[in-house]
């Protein structure tokens, strides 16, 4: 069956070469370093290291905390991220800069992913929620670099996928050191799909070990106070197409009922930034951008955020917040990072990505949830008009956030037990 997978990837490569060309009209940090996602490399890279994937921006939001105590644990080891998305690879640029070695997670071909292990020489694998490629865990096999997958996560849809195909993922499965879970459901998940049970554990979800540093807070209330200073600031977090004009429609409606009201725009994707300062335009809507370093006026309606990596700082200068991805299918994005900022939260009804999570803060009335634009405009006058029920909901999330911390500590134990 890899056979067969194998040769069918062969066949679409110049397919998928086209589609980054393609997609870099839009966003050209897909045409770059295209030969990395090739394992084609124009420096040397440390060799020995300790290698983590983090799919994108979220992912790599989620492992930074591990990669450091990590780098505290084994200070004289060399350490590698690879990232699927621009995006991704941005943010590991920015926050871990020179600590560790970048590049392109390499496709999965059997002379692809001989070049990367090469390259590199991994010492362990560390594949974080649930990229299952066989080429590439069977290539760690064959050089005997223990793989773990962290924080793993398997939704009964992807279950069901996996299901299908059990001759290719049963074998890339059985390559596997450990799977260390966010939760029993998904453990059990990975079982079903062939997972060695004894070789499963639960750990819990890492994206719960928020780091809020002082100086975040401090930071965030003196850009409140510049740019913000007198306004009621609903920040609309990693936006997707179509989904912004939702918000833009119920604006003037809302601004009747709360005259200080000031949008807050924060696009998921780069490319998006033009597109949605013209959408405001065309809807007659005073923008200022955040890269331009325009102020807020009493005018201004929408603040857009035309700059990546701000998106906790900025929570912290909110009132309240709505997590995008989630008015239109895309399945939701990550609400713990304002939880732990103490933002109260709205969130659509598209939350496939964070089911479990937003169904417990749900039962504790620690989120607010809307399925069309009349629950957003009764949601946000709610919120503006009762200041108790706007701690309340953000104490809750808080303090949820909280009591299920340690999933890193748990799973820096499982690394160290692969003998590094």
């Amino acid at each position: 069956m890899r056979k067969l997978y194998t040769l069918l990837f062969y066949l679409l490569i110049p397919v998928i070469l086209l589609r980054l060309y393609w997609r870099g009209f839009k966003a050209p940090e897909y045409r770059k370093c295209w030969q990395q996602r090739l394992a084609i490399y124009n420096k040397k890279y440390p060799h020995n290291v300790i290698w983590i994937h983090a799919v994108s921006v979220g992912e790599a939001e989620a492992v930074f905390p591990l990669v450091k105590q990590l780098q505290k644990q084994y200070p004289a080891d060399k350490f590698l991220v690879t990232t699927t998305t621009p995006t991704g690879s941005s943010r590991v640029k920015e926050v871990m800069a020179e600590t560790v070695s970048h590049v392109y997670l390499p496709y999965d071909l059997p002379c692809v992913v001989k070049r990367f292990i090469a390259m590199f020489k991994p010492k362990i694998a560390i594949i974080m929620e649930k990229e299952i490629w066989p080429n590439l865990y069977a290539g760690c096999a064959q050089n005997k670099i223990p793989l773990l997958i962290i924080n793993a996560r398997l939704s009964a849809n992807s279950a069901k996928g996996y299901k299908k195909i059990p001759a290719l993922v049963r074998p890339a499965l059985a390559t596997v050191a450990w799977i260390a879970t966010q939760t029993d459901e998904d453990r059990q998940r990975f079982i079903e799909i062939g997972s060695r049970e004894e070789l499963t554990s639960v750990t819990g979800n890492i994206k719960f070990d928020l780091a809020i540093e002082k100086s975040t807070i401090q930071q965030a209330q003196k850009i409140r106070q510049k740019l913000f200073s007198g306004r009621f600031v609903w920040v609309i977090a990693s936006t997707h197409e179509k989904e912004e004009e939702i918000f833009f429609d119920i604006y003037p409606q809302l601004k009747k009922q709360i005259p200080e009201l000031l949008l807050m725009v924060v696009p998921r994707h780069p490319e998006r930034f033009e597109p949605v300062k013209k959408l405001a335009k065309k809807m007659q809507l005073i923008t200022a951008m955040r890269s331009s370093s325009q102020l807020c006026t009493a005018e201004t309606d929408i603040y857009i955020v035309d700059t990546m990596g701000e998106l906790k700082l900025l929570y912290g200068t909110a009132d309240i917040c709505f997590v995008g991805g989630s008015m239109v299918p895309i399945g939701g994005h990550n609400i713990l990072e304002p939880a732990a900022m103490g933002v109260p939260i709205i969130f659509g009804p598209y939350m496939i990505n964070f089911k479990e999570i937003a169904k417990k803060m749900l039962d504790l009335k620690a989120v607010i949830q809307c399925s069309d634009k009349q629950a957003l405009i009764d949601s946000v006058t709610h919120l503006y008009s009762d200041i108790c029920y706007r701690r309340g909901i953000a104490s809750k999330a808080k303090q949820f956030v909280y009591k299920n911390q340690g999933a890193t500590e748990a799973t820096a134990i499982l690394i160290a037990n692969q003998r590094l």
